[in-house]
């Protein structure tokens, strides 16, 4: 499971022309998912999301999670794209991201996990729905992270 993570001022998902969900300050989560992904995917990047110190606290150092933020909120996207494959040749391949079949009930346990660890519900676009999503980064803060390639410190 890949996604890219970023803080927001506001982020928005539109679509055939009608607003779908939209946030305030928070983060924009776009998430990529394969075939190779387990529960213990959803709970790594999950448990990171709500963990990641990316907010600034008093002195306006990135030192605070979204759970320590009020009335920040959660927009996550489903995109397929993360799981591009540009090793050879000009056309992108996906052959490594998952069916609907498999990815839609992986990308619901992602939100449920989400929502169960802030406490509140997150607002999402609509799998596998041509979506326009507007956002204003905000630092810019932006972060990828890869459930198969974990970082060890």
């Amino acid at each position: 499971m890949r996604i890219v993570l970023q803080r927001v001022l506001e982020a928005s998902v539109t679509i055939k022309g009608t607003p779908h969900s939209a946030i305030g300050p928070g983060m924009l989560i776009l998430v990529g998912i394969c075939d190779d992904d387990t529960d213990d995917d959803i709970e790594y990047l999950c448990q990171k999301i709500v963990k990641l110190r990316v907010f600034d606290d008093k002195e306006g150092v990135m030192n605070l999670p979204i759970v320590d933020i009020e009335g920040a909120n959660l927009l996550v996207v489903s995109q397929f794209t993360l799981m591009a494959s540009t090793r050879k040749g000009n056309r992108p391949s996906y052959i490594r991201a998952s069916r609907p079949d498999f990815a839609i009930p992986m990308y619901e346990r992602f939100i449920d996990r989400l929502q169960q660890l802030l406490g509140h519900p997150v607002q999402t676009g609509v799998f596998g729905a041509d979506m326009q999503v507007a956002l204003v980064n905000d630092g810019p803060v932006t972060i990828i992270m890869d459930s198969h390639l974990r970082e060890q410190f």
